[in-house]
């Protein structure tokens, strides 16, 4: 879901950007990345960027499930040379776009329902629109990063100081 995040915030504009950034997310390419994988994997950021801005935890779950089904592929398990033993949720054969869409509706769905229906929204500094997935011990993660959350302090101490 962090590779979801990090692409809605940066949108590749190129194969090569989308193969750069999935490498340094640690996805193996099994094959090269091309301009429909590119396509598909802007369709599969507009549709999680739909569950990230959902009213509420059921119309959340209801474009998730979507995503679920149209991502449907069975988990197997796999390794690759110097790797662990794993699982993919994904056919051998799928290309790179259709392979980003399940692991963004899959790693979404293991997110809410292990940690909550609320922990994906959208930073609340209002200069800053980023998602991000809250993974903090609390649950009330409000800034998508500590600068974000550093900006608002100084604008509300200034606002503050202000007043007096």
């Amino acid at each position: 879901m962090n590779l979801a995040a990090k692409l809605a915030d940066r949108r590749p504009e190129s194969a090569d950007e989308l193969a750069e950034s999935c490498r340094d997310a640690g996805l193996m390419l099994e094959r090269p990345v091309t301009a429909d994988d590119l396509g598909r994997a802007h369709a599969a950021l507009d549709a999680w960027e739909r569950v990230v801005d959902a009213a509420g935890e059921q119309e959340r779950a209801d474009l998730l499930n979507r995503m679920l089904a149209e991502a449907a592929a069975y988990p197997r398990l796999t390794s690759h040379p110097g790797a662990d033993w794993h699982l993919h949720y994904r056919d051998a054969e799928q290309p790179l776009g259709s392979v980003l869409f399940t692991l963004f509706a899959v790693g979404t769905a293991f997110h809410l329902a292990g940690r909550g229906m609320h922990r994906l929204r959208r930073c609340e500094t209002a200069e800053c629109d980023t998602a991000f997935a809250d993974t903090s011990r609390t649950g009330r993660q409000r800034y998508c990063s500590q600068r974000c959350a550093n900006r608002d302090a100084v604008r509300r101490h200034r606002a503050r100081a202000a007043i007096t």
